[in-house]
């Protein structure tokens, strides 16, 4: 990579493991919160699930916000969001302002993807390798938060932790903000065919979502849907369903219990990072529609047999957690890299946008279809359930490939 793509490359890479550093780390929070609010869990659930939702409501108007005033200081802006939200929580003294302070959050959460993911595919020249090591840190950030999360709450009062958990994010701002780069470097300027000059935003929005739904976009924006509704409902329950499992009963040690499931999960995610790394350089390589097959069709069948190799034995678990955490994450950086070739540079902010209100907005029914097959028929109907919807996206993959 070269100098404008490493900058790139830091910059939304700092953004990323923000994003994802508090995003898994408020289910920890919620075990405390039920009793430091008395509150049921039906009520925090439904707390909670109103600033996750805003993350994928919010990604529509953050990709158009990406168009009209780039990138930059959208990310910059998403990263101080969070942080000031968790500043709120950690004050909160009762459920409604927690709620508002996860609102807070969530609105800033939501501006990163579709910024952060538009400022590679707009600014650099070898995208699929700047995505892996963009999904990397994301990764990163999702086993690193929980697991710093687990053992200062063990130790300090909720309301310190939540303060600490912003110090990093304090110090990432400081750096992001000293990275300089050309948010436009890869774009052909003769390429840029779609510039309104009149009329008002909301206007140029829906001439430009127009634009976008025709063409090869309807078809990636279908396989974002399906794989955020797999994501969800894989990891909604997972944790539970590993916990599950004889052979990760817990283990007790100098009088402390330890839960071996735990130290999996986040074993998983981490190998997720090396998932993210070679999808993103197998798209520079290789064709992304080529490499989006192959992504989807190894996910079919990890998920297929999950339910049935977790039951071999130790060694034969854990080798399948791990092929399943690198499976889930190796398609990530290729679906990304699809954007770049299917939508003009000009709407990739909107088009970030729309892909996200998939993934995390619609893409949130896979946590409600996950507890319904987990409640009727175990693991075992929840991974067929599951395995539905990679194997439903290697199909319209499939019509990708066909078509290039």
């Amino acid at each position: 990579m070269h100098r404008n793509d490493r900058a790139i490359a830091r910059f939304a890479m700092l953004g990323h493991a923000t994003f994802h550093w508090y995003e898994l780390t408020i289910p920890l929070f919620v075990v405390v919160w039920l009793d430091a609010f008395d509150v049921s869990p039906a009520v925090l659930g439904t707390v909670v699930a109103v600033g996750y939702a805003l993350v994928g409501v919010g990604a529509l108007p953050s990709g158009a916000l990406a168009d009209a005033y780039g990138s930059r200081r959208l990310v910059l802006l998403s990263m101080a969001g969070m942080s000031g939200g968790f500043v709120l929580v950690g004050l909160a003294p009762t459920v409604p302002v927690l709620g508002l302070a996860l609102v807070v959050w969530g609105a800033a959460a939501s501006l990163y993807h579709p910024a952060g993911l538009s400022l590679i595919t707009r600014g650099s020249e070898r995208q699929g390798t700047v995505l892996a090591y963009h999904g990397v840190a994301g990764n990163v950030g999702t086993a690193i938060g929980p697991l710093v999360a687990a053992l200062l709450l063990t130790v300090f009062d909720w309301r310190l932790v939540a303060g600490l958990f912003v110090l990093p994010t304090v110090v990432g701002i400081l750096v992001a903000a000293r990275l300089d780069f050309d948010e436009r470097a890869a774009v052909d300027p003769g390429s840029e065919s779609v510039r309104p000059d009149a009329g008002d935003r909301l206007s140029r929005v829906v001439a430009r979502t127009r634009l976008l739904f025709v063409g090869g976009f309807l078809v990636v924006f279908a396989i974002a849907i399906l794989a955020g509704t797999y994501y969800r409902g894989l990891f909604t329950f997972l944790p539970d369903v590993l916990a599950g499992l004889p052979v990760f009963e817990p283990v007790e040690v100098a009088g402390e219990t330890f839960e071996p499931s735990q130290y999996v999960y986040a074993g998983l995610l981490l190998i997720g990072a090396a998932g993210q790394f070679v999808g993103g350089t197998v798209s520079d390589r290789r064709s992304p529609e080529r490499a989006i097959v192959v992504a989807f069709a190894a996910l079919l069948a990890v998920t297929a047999l999950f339910p049935f190799v977790t039951s071999a034995g130790l060694v034969a678990t854990i080798a399948v957690c791990a092929a399943l955490g690198f499976v889930v994450f190796a398609e990530v950086p290729i679906h990304q890299a699809l954007i770049g070739e299917y939508v003009p540079a000009e709407i990739q902010g909107l088009s970030f946008g729309y892909t996200y209100l998939g993934v995390f907005g619609i893409g949130a029914a896979g946590a409600s279809i996950a507890g319904i097959a987990l409640t009727y028929g175990g693991p075992t109907l929840l991974f067929a359930a599951l395995a539905t919807l990679p194997a439903t996206a290697l199909v319209l993959a499939g019509v990708l490939l066909t078509r290039s």
